[in-house]
């Protein structure tokens, strides 16, 4: 990257100060940093919040190794490191990050950064990258889902849920949600859904039978910390899938062992920050294959509400409640 005199050395980003609660994000003046081989430095427009955000801002600084948080951000290139040929300066971008998303400008890898659609705004982008990759990876990379067998999500109405649906729907997959509330469960039919139920319910499992035909769910993405394991193992088809996404802050899995032995379910998961970087990249060209045509038109994320970035701290007091549908955003230079 050439020597611009119009980036600054350095800039305001929102650093973790201790491990607590959300008034232990602070606005801080931190270096600039700077692309190096295969990255792109952007001038964020928004970044998207994520519930690992909050995880990691309640484990503290020195949890993941970056005190900025933000795994997403979309905005303009201004600067491209070594061998970068894909990205000129003023392109319209998203972005998956490795952290760094709360702040005036952020470096990513060039080959999990994509265009933004012409039908979308920046602010709309930066909901997306988290979503899609969470998606694409743990269905069709992880759990190999396959175009005649039923999909479920728990959290039909969170960031990635209600991206999940309007894709995998719009691609012809039938995904079946679950949402704590009535609004949200009719929330998340207007996604896409192809049913929708309360993951509270006690006859959720029946539900989710009856709705598949009897087939049952191949493959299912959990982010509750298998807060349903007996209900998931009940819906299962045999030899499917569960993948969880969350940890729940350290909680073990108490599995239910014979109907696991009896379909031959298996149980994985995974988390996408450390993924390597050329499964990343393998995803990545899925979504430009499978996706980006979509978006904009049939694709569109939900906002829930917009924060400025030195209001992080409120962003993730409103992520916590967990009464929003959709994303919810931090606004920077947008």
């Amino acid at each position: 990257m050439n020597d611009d005199q119009t980036i600054p050395r350095d800039q305001t980003a929102i650093v973790i100060s201790a491990a607590g609660g959300p008034e232990v994000l602070q606005p801080a003046q931190v270096i600039l940093p700077r692309p190096g081989p295969g990255q792109v430095l952007i001038r964020v427009a928004a970044a998207g919040i994520n519930r690992h955000d909050c995880i990691q801002r309640t484990a503290g600084i020195h949890h993941d190794g970056s005190p900025v948080p933000g795994l997403e951000a979309a905005g303009e290139v201004v600067g491209c490191g070594p061998d970068v040929t894909a990205f000129n300066r003023g392109d319209r971008v998203m972005a998956l990050l490795q952290g760094g998303g709360y702040a005036e400008y952020a470096v990513a890898d060039a080959a999990v950064t994509m265009p933004v659609p012409e039908g979308l705004t920046l602010c709309e982008a930066a909901a997306l990258p988290e979503a899609l990759f969470t998606t694409w990876w743990n269905f069709f990379s992880l759990m190999n889902l396959q175009p005649d067998e039923f999909a479920l999500l728990h959290g039909g109405t969170s960031g990635v849920g209600h991206i999940a649906l309007q894709a995998m729907s719009a691609l012809g997959h039938r995904v079946v949600a679950t949402s704590g509330t009535a609004s949200k469960i009719e929330a998340s039919r207007r996604f896409g859904a192809f049913a929708a139920f309360g993951y509270a319910d006690s006859a959720l499992a029946a539900q989710v039978l009856e709705a598949t035909g009897g087939q049952g769910i191949s493959a299912l993405m959990d982010v509750s910390a298998g807060a349903h394991i007996s209900a998931d193992l009940e819906m299962m088809a045999p030899d499917g899938q569960i993948a969880h996404l969350s940890a729940g802050g350290g909680a073990h899995l108490n599995v239910p062992l014979k109907p696991l032995m009896a379909k031959r379910i298996r149980i994985t998961g995974s988390l996408l920050r450390p993924l390597e970087a050329a499964r990343k990249a393998a995803v990545a060209e899925m979504l430009r294959r499978d996706v980006w045509p979509l978006l904009g038109d049939r694709v569109r994320p939900a906002i829930a509400s917009r924060f400025p970035l030195s209001e992080a701290a409120a962003a993730h007091r409103e992520m916590e409640k967990g009464a929003h549908v959709g994303k919810i955003l931090l606004d920077v230079h947008g």
